[in-house]
């Protein structure tokens, strides 16, 4: 397991670490100068603003590009690799590399319900290359399954590997997270959403971690696409609209007044 790095405490505090994603410089600076201590990217975001579709190892540049741009800022970021974008954990574990070279702090990798032993090598392989580097370990038994694959057999292998962390989106049952929750030596991550706990309740479940995901990006569009409906109809479009100075002082990493 990861020493007890500054990102790796903020899963031990007294609430569980709430991890809202960016998909860009201005949305990542807009976050930390809201007071948020770390963020993590989403590769839905990433790959929608490159046009490119998302889990389909297309994005591995820009995410290297936006990690580069985000890791020499004030927060913590922690980089959302799809699956590594290789099935070779030594090409994995060189991705890894290069994300810590630019200041990446942690590592999300999903299993995309493929073979566990080979998501377990890829881990393992990171954890060996790049030992302070928070490898936040996901699998889609939730997200892409139907809930019933062998969750605990994956998540012991992912833990046995050296996972810091595991996440599983989708997730959404009080009592499942409950249940998991005492049978994890890890901290677990859950995806807020709709049908699931709210972060108040996730927290007295004993969640560690709350990813936001695609989120903040999706309401993103929908308050553009709100925005131009309210000017086409002859109103003023309704909720904070940041300055331009504000904007610009999140270009230059400035914490905008």
């Amino acid at each position: 397991m990861t020493p007890m790095t500054p990102f790796a405490a903020l899963h031990h505090g007294a609430a569980p670490l709430l991890l809202p994603n960016a998909w860009d410089h201005a949305s990542a600076a807009a976050l930390v100068a809201r007071g948020f201590p770390a963020v993590g990217t989403t590769s839905l975001g990433v790959a929608a603003a490159a046009g490119l579709p998302d889990g389909s190892s297309a994005t591995r540049e820009e995410t290297l590009r936006l990690a580069l741009v985000l890791g020499s800022g004030p927060g913590l970021i922690s980089v959302d690799a799809e699956d590594g974008y290789s099935d070779d954990p030594e090409e994995v574990a060189a991705f890894a590399r290069q994300l810590a070279a630019v200041g990446a702090v942690g590592v999300n990798l999903e299993d995309r319900l493929g073979d566990p032993a080979r998501h377990a090598a890829k881990i393992a392989a990171v954890k060996a290359a790049v030992p302070g580097l928070f490898v936040n370990a996901r699998t889609d038994t939730h997200w892409l399954g139907d809930g019933r694959e062998d969750l605990g057999r994956r998540l012991d292998a992912y833990q046995e590997a050296g996972a810091d962390g595991v996440f599983v989106p989708g997730l959404a049952d009080a009592g499942e997270i409950e249940a998991l929750v005492k049978d994890l030596d890890v901290p677990l991550n859950v995806l807020l959403g709709p049908a699931g706990p709210s972060f108040p309740r996730l927290a007295e479940l004993g969640v560690r971690r709350v990813s936001l995901g695609s989120l903040l990006y999706r309401v993103a569009l929908g308050a553009a696409l709100d925005a131009v409906g309210e000017i086409t109809a002859g109103r003023a479009p309704a909720g904070a609209i940041p300055t331009y100075g504000q904007v610009e002082a999140l270009a230059r990493q400035d914490t905008p007044s």
